[in-house]
């Protein structure tokens, strides 16, 4: 019998950053739905859920045939979110995926593929994906953090493709900041994770780096939660994700020059 694989979509209306994120209007869609339907395109899942704390978005995804679990306004971080929905599911043999409500850009086959590795290695704790950066798409990353941008998450990783660190900051170090041989990974989001290890994590405190970089997969590093990094591949589509208001002109203009996901 295959293991069952259950998606879980954290959203909170409260976002100090985007107030309403989840409800916002990209290119005529909202953001909820646009991520939900990429779960749902991924064929390893046997389910997608919406988890939030808030009434009006879990009558809002129903209406459009989501899956909704209330839970605990306390969630500091969509971690947090995705173990207390993994609880509430009671499938402690299951894979959960998380993925975040504002991967609006995320292809389906980059979380397959993420799945697959994860599907295919029982040693895995859990994992995450990300793609190299090369030509413009570099460059124009290495301008964005030069101008002070906060939104981009680099990652390096050992031989055996376990995390070494993420951050905000553009690692790893080169004085040639535009050298094209430079191994700059973008971190794209998704994380699998095995049901203990998703309640491992909940169970311990903000770390130092975690509160420094504002990043939750840093508590995992920082208590010796190894995370398996997969290089992936976008097929030319560009990565982007939904952090600011002002974001959204941003995406609506790859989503006019690439076209739509699905």
């Amino acid at each position: 019998m295959s293991q069952e694989v259950i998606i879980v979509i954290p959203a909170r209306m409260a976002s100090i950053r985007f107030s309403g994120k989840p409800l916002a209007s990209i290119s005529g869609k909202t953001m909820i739905e646009r991520v939900w339907r990429i779960g749902k395109a991924v064929a390893s899942a046997s389910g997608v859920v919406i988890a939030t704390d808030h009434p009006t978005l879990k009558t809002f995804a129903e209406d459009f045939g989501a899956t909704v679990l209330m839970t605990s306004p306390d969630c500091l971080t969509g971690t947090d979110r995705v173990a207390e929905a993994a609880r509430l599911l009671g499938k402690p043999e299951a894979i959960f995926l998380s993925l975040q409500g504002n991967a609006v850009l995320t292809p389906p086959w980059v979380i397959e593929e993420l799945l697959q590795a994860v599907l295919a290695d029982s040693t895995i704790p859990m994992a995450t994906c990300a793609v190299r950066l090369t030509g413009s798409s570099l460059s124009d990353f290495v301008f964005s953090k030069r101008g002070g941008s906060p939104t981009g998450t680099t990652v390096t990783f050992d031989k055996k493709g376990n995390a070494l660190y993420f951050s905000k900051a553009l690692i790893p170090y080169h004085p040639y900041e535009m050298n094209q041989h430079r191994p700059v990974y973008l971190h794209v989001g998704p994380y699998a994770y095995r049901f203990e290890t998703l309640q491992q994590l909940d169970s311990l405190p903000e770390g130092l780096f975690e509160e420094s970089e504002r990043l939750e997969q840093l508590r995992a590093l920082e208590n010796g939660i190894p995370i398996r990094v997969i290089p992936v591949d976008y097929r030319g589509r560009t990565h982007a994700s939904v952090y600011r208001r002002q974001d959204v002109p941003f995406i609506e203009s790859i989503i006019a020059r690439e076209g739509e996901l699905l």
